[in-house]
């Protein structure tokens, strides 16, 4: 059996806020962002990981470290949020404008990533953590999360458009007990 998945989105930043796709750009989070990632370590504090990973990006760490997580943290570049290129600090308006009916899990960047090459990260992200076994924590993006729950349940990213996730939010992916299928436990849960 599968040891259990937490997802853990990073806080709140100015670009969260207003929709700006925040990618490579590295961010800091807002005071509400420090809030809600301290929020996070105390819906957290009863649980014990045996590995903390995070995304280099200074959000993802600063969450980890607020939310209690830092100290066990290693960082994984694979973890990083989509690569967003051309469409990086742009709203879904600008892009729109500019790719009528764009959807990145189906259409990914120009000059960024394809849904293909996240999906491959994702990939190797549960191959690695089902290998090390063990309750595991990640600290990562909005996107990039909804990537790595709709692979960890073998479901192409294309229907990523259907999952929410809200900024320090936590998610957590297991496996059923009757079935032995991996699934999504609880999603993008913001209070206790």
């Amino acid at each position: 059996m599968l040891s259990p998945l937490t997802l853990l989105r990073h806080g709140e930043t100015e670009w969260s806020l207003s929709g700006r796709h925040t990618g490579l750009s590295d961010i800091p989070l807002t005071a509400r962002g420090e809030d809600e990632a301290r929020a996070s370590g105390e819906r957290l504090k009863d649980r014990v990981f045996a590995r903390v990973f995070t995304s280099p990006r200074v959000r993802a760490r600063r969450t980890a470290e607020l939310a209690g997580l830092g100290a066990l943290a290693q960082v994984d570049e694979d973890l990083r949020e989509w690569t967003y290129g051309d469409y990086e600090g742009l709203v879904q308006s600008e892009i729109q404008a500019r790719h009528p009916g764009w959807d990145i899990f189906e259409h990914g960047c120009p000059n960024g990533e394809m849904p293909t090459e996240v999906s491959a990260r994702a990939d190797r992200v549960i191959a690695r953590i089902r290998a090390l076994g063990g309750p595991t924590i990640v600290v990562s993006h909005g996107h990039f999360t909804r990537v790595l729950a709709l692979r960890w349940i073998g479901l192409p990213i294309a229907h990523g458009n259907r999952l929410e996730s809200f900024t320090a939010s936590i998610s957590i992916l297991d496996t059923s007990k009757d079935s032995g299928k991996p699934l999504i436990q609880v999603w993008n849960q913001t209070s206790a």
